[in-house]
């Protein structure tokens, strides 16, 4: 039996691993990815660690004249819940609302673990993570951009109701995908040395 033989690396794969950079939603644009690209996007990110096939998650799509209407809805369902704010930072907020998915396109990413197997709810939430990260792997490959973020809308009841999330459901992310309209700056990154433990046995 011959020995097994590594495979190259791939260069290109490496250099966008080692180069991805998240843009903010509101620093992305037209052109956002076809409907051939969306599919591909989606196949990409279901290609995840998924212990005993539950696919434990799901996704919800927000692009075209969608953006405005769920925009107007949770807004209106931001001045509901909170009646007591000052008015002009209520109003702030309703806006920023009103705003939130300026991206082409936003891929909700819902957490459903299956709570009826022996494989952990966390394990299964990571999983839904884990398409997260794949999702934005697969949008750098195409040659857009994205961020993943969560915040008010991925918390909020009333929100999650808008958004169509069931019950027993989380949002794991909301990844916005587009064009980034200024090339993204490079951030501080840890230093990965200083977050290693090498394990040795204990006497």
């Amino acid at each position: 039996m011959s020995a097994p033989t590594r495979r190259p690396p791939r260069a290109e794969l490496l250099a966008a691993l080692e180069t991805r950079r998240s843009v903010a939603a509101a620093g992305l644009s037209e052109p956002g990815p076809s409907p051939d690209e969306v599919r591909r996007l989606l196949t990409i990110a279901a290609r995840v660690p998924d212990h005993a096939m539950l696919v434990p998650w799901r996704f919800i799509l927000i692009e075209g004249d969608a953006r405005a209407e769920i925009g107007a809805l949770l807004a209106q369902a931001y001045r509901a819940g909170n009646p007591d704010m000052a008015p002009e930072k209520r109003e702030k907020f309703a806006g920023i609302m009103s705003r939130l998915f300026p991206a082409p396109l936003a891929v909700v990413v819902v957490s459903r673990p299956n709570r009826e197997t022996m494989i952990p709810v966390v394990e299964q939430e990571m999983s839904a993570g884990a398409v997260c990260l794949n999702l934005l792997h697969g949008v750098e490959a195409l040659g857009f951009h994205g961020i993943w973020v969560t915040g008010w809308a991925a918390t909020n009841e009333a929100a999650l109701r808008i958004i169509g999330i069931s019950e027993g459901e989380r949002v794991a992310g909301i990844v916005h995908i587009g064009t980034a309209k200024e090339p993204p700056m490079e951030r501080p990154r840890p230093e990965v040395e200083a977050l290693v433990t090498r394990w040795t046995k204990r006497d």
